[in-house]
Order: C-alpha cells, then structure tokens, then sequence
C-alpha cells in the first residue's frame, strides 16, 4: 500500500494500515514529515508526489492500491492522482475536501473518493441528536444503526415485533449486556437492556431510533 501525502488523514490511515499488519510506502514532500513518521512505516521517502518520474524511481506504479491523502492543495492532489491514473494503479483512493474536489477526482478516473470531514460530520449529527449509540451511512441511501431495543420489543422474539414490516428495519444483531454481539433470527427474544444493529433506509433506521 501507498500512501502519498502524510497530513493529517495520511499519517493516520498510514499507522492504521501498519497497525492491521499491512505494509506502507508513505511518501511527503516534506523532509520534516517524513521524519517523523520514519521507523513507524515500512518506508518512508521525501519525493514530490505530483511527479510521475520521482514515483516511478520509488516503484509506486508496481504497487496494487495508493491512497492520495493530499486535501487542501486542490493542485497537488489532482497532480498525484493523475500520476497514478497514468501508471495505471489498479485501485487509487484519493481524499476530497468539497464536491467539485470529489467529482473532478473521479473525472480523472480516481477509483475511490472521500470525504472524511464531510462523512463524520454526517455520522456526529446522527449522533448528538441521542437516539443513536452508533450509525453508519453506506451508498444508495442506506445505513446501519445501533441504538437501545425498544420497549415493545422487550419480552417477544423478533419474528413476532414485525418490526420488518411495520417499521422497514432489519434487526441484524443483538447484544445483552456484558456479552458481544450475536445474529439476530426470527426467534431472538429481546430482553431488557439489549442493544440492537438495524439496517435500513435512512430515514426508516432514523425512525426506528427515535422509537427507544
């Protein structure tokens, strides 16, 4: 894995991926960063990261996946990403930090785009609104939630709540306390101080929250 740009978002996805066993190329213009992240990652190197010929010498075109963390010089990371896009990098990710940053990314062909600061942002205002311990958003207006099991479904299994089709919801997995996660099925009874995972439309899973 490459990862150019070792900002902020950068360095931390950097140390997350050697965290989970991955091996890391990081690459940034700066000396100063590169030395502070030498000896964390497999390989560190100053390099301008906008230049075809310099990544090239550093064999990133030979890598499978690169990750342009570069966000706040909208230049430099649509540079870097067209590098890779011309080396042919199997999968690129690239941070964007606005939706014209996103779309002229995945113009260029930039396989993956996102937004941190925009999608956290999303998740914390589920969040603070309190009916939801949990909530992530994925593509097509779906989302998961974790949120406290409410009180009409405490006592009776699962198949017998039709909170599938009162509700639109799919309980996926339920936790009592003090034990992890488990599959949720039709016979799953709930009970009191459970939490639940349900998966749904957006606006069904937000309901569905404020129910507890």
């Amino acid at each position: 894995m490459v990862v150019l740009g070792l900002g902020r978002f950068g360095k931390s996805l950097a140390l997350e991926l050697m965290a989970q066993g991955s091996e890391v190329l990081g690459v940034d213009a700066s000396e100063a960063v590169i030395e502070r992240v030498s000896g964390r990652l497999t390989h560190a190197a100053v390099a301008d990261t906008t230049d075809e010929v310099s990544l090239r010498q550093l064999s990133v075109h030979q890598y499978d996946r690169a990750v342009v963390g570069i966000g706040s010089d909208l230049e430099a990371s649509l540079l870097t990403a067209s590098a890779l896009i011309n080396m042919k990098v199997p999968n690129v990710w690239a941070k964007a930090i606005s939706n014209a940053h996103a779309r002229i990314l995945t113009q260029i062909g930039v396989h993956h785009v996102v937004r941190p600061e925009h999608d956290m942002g999303k998740r914390v205002a589920h969040l603070v609104r309190g009916a939801m311990m949990d909530y992530i958003e994925f593509d097509d207006g779906f989302a998961m939630v974790k949120t406290a099991a409410p009180a009409f479904s405490v006592g009776a299994a699962l198949g017998e709540t039709a909170i599938r089709s009162k509700y639109g919801v799919t309980v996926v997995a339920i936790k009592r306390p003090g034990e992890g996660f488990t599959y949720a099925t039709a016979d799953t009874v709930v009970a009191p101080g459970d939490t639940i995972i349900v998966s749904g439309q957006i606006r069904d899973t937000e309901r569905f929250a404020e129910l507890t």
